[in-house]
């Protein structure tokens, strides 16, 4: 149980890697971008490239949703240098759905800098893999331990919570970050370490889970000291959030009178959704606008349809107006017109727009 602590109140390592890894052995779950610990066994070595990219779009993404739309990158860009031919539009096209755009900004330009500055090879250690762009330190560090085995502690949500338990941190989150990293760094060992890392992230995604953990099928109940205080649902603790504000705009969509197709716009690269295909829409403020200005003088007509969308930050709350225009209408908007908006690759907050029931 943790009980000594060092001089800087840190607690004992509690030395989980041995039994940990005999439980990976048995039990570790089958994920498309993963080596299996048999397969390690035999030689096979973990391509960085897939692990980066399953890393990335894991990121704010759930294994569920990643897992088909991981396969179809990879279908259409099996390689690094595959990835970084690409168009930028195609990247963020397939991207959508996924949300958290700047991630896929972010795997475009990582892919052609690694190309471009490092002859198609990734760093191998965390420290260089930080200068990309892009790669911030958890996945430095899971890039670096699983594909290259470098003991660098990897501290996703999953392990976070698992360390919480297992030392008992009541501080709540996100104060207690740094000394949950520096528990998962004294657990990791030199001998495995990527192993060690997804041991880790498949006990908090099986066992340890946020709501009612498992804790009699757990390999480390011996050593969490948060189950032997009966706290171990109640961690790791969160500070309240504050009320995340409303933000309003208006959606304008664009009708071509001769074949029904829709004009959509490509959003300004930088910001959020930046580079992204939307319908135009007004600025999005904290206040309602009365008379929102539209993008051309035109016959608009509301749809008496309200989209509501939540973003990290803020909630959306969007109206929308529709204009038909005459085939040959001269506009002054640069945009694309297709035939069906759900499937030109449309953001979730603006596929919502076309749905029939809204948002």
């Amino acid at each position: 149980m943790a009980s000594v602590q060092n001089s800087k109140g840190i607690a004992a390592p509690l030395g989980i890697s041995k039994p940990l890894l005999r439980w990976y052995d048995r039990h570790a779950r089958e994920l498309p971008w993963r080596i299996s610990p048999a397969d390690r066994k035999k030689g096979m070595q973990p391509d960085p490239y897939r692990v980066w990219l399953s890393e990335i779009m894991l990121q704010q993404t759930t294994v569920a949703t990643v897992t088909p739309r991981y396969q179809r990158f990879l279908d259409l860009w099996p390689t690094l240098s595959d990835l970084a031919s690409a168009r930028q539009e195609e990247v963020l096209a397939e991207w959508a759905g996924l949300g958290y755009y700047a991630r896929a900004h972010n795997l475009h330009k990582c892919a052609q800098v690694l190309q471009q500055d490092h002859d198609g090879l990734f760093p191998e250690t965390a420290q260089g893999l930080l200068a990309l762009p892009g790669i911030g330190p958890y996945t430095a560090a899971a890039i670096a331990a699983i594909s290259f085995d470098e003991p660098a502690p990897v501290m996703d949500g999953n392990i976070e919570r698992v360390m919480a338990r297992l030392y008992a941190v009541e501080t709540p989150l996100p104060d207690a970050k740094p000394v949950l990293r520096a528990y998962a760094a004294q657990e990791t060992p030199v001998k495995r370490p990527g192993d060690h890392a997804q041991a880790l992230m498949d006990v908090g995604a099986t066992i340890c889970t946020p709501r009612k953990p498992v804790c009699s099928l757990c390999p480390l109940s011996q050593f969490c000291g948060a189950q032997s205080r009966g706290i171990a649902a109640d961690l790791p603790r969160k500070k309240k959030k504050a009320d995340k504000p409303t933000r309003h705009g208006t959606a304008f969509v664009i009708r071509r009178k001769s074949d029904n197709h829709v004009l959509l716009v490509r959003r300004a690269p930088k910001g959020l959704l930046g580079g992204m295909l939307a319908p135009p829409t007004t600025d999005w403020r904290t206040e309602k606008s009365i008379d929102p200005s539209p993008p051309f003088r035109a016959n608009w007509q509301s749809q008496n349809k309200v989209v509501r969308h939540t973003f990290t930050h803020f909630h959306l709350v969007l109206e929308v107006q529709e204009t038909i225009v005459a085939t040959h209408a001269k506009l002054d908007l640069e945009g694309e017109w297709v035939a069906d908006p759900l499937t030109a690759g449309l953001p979730t907050v603006f596929r919502k727009i076309f749905l029939p029931s809204g948002g």
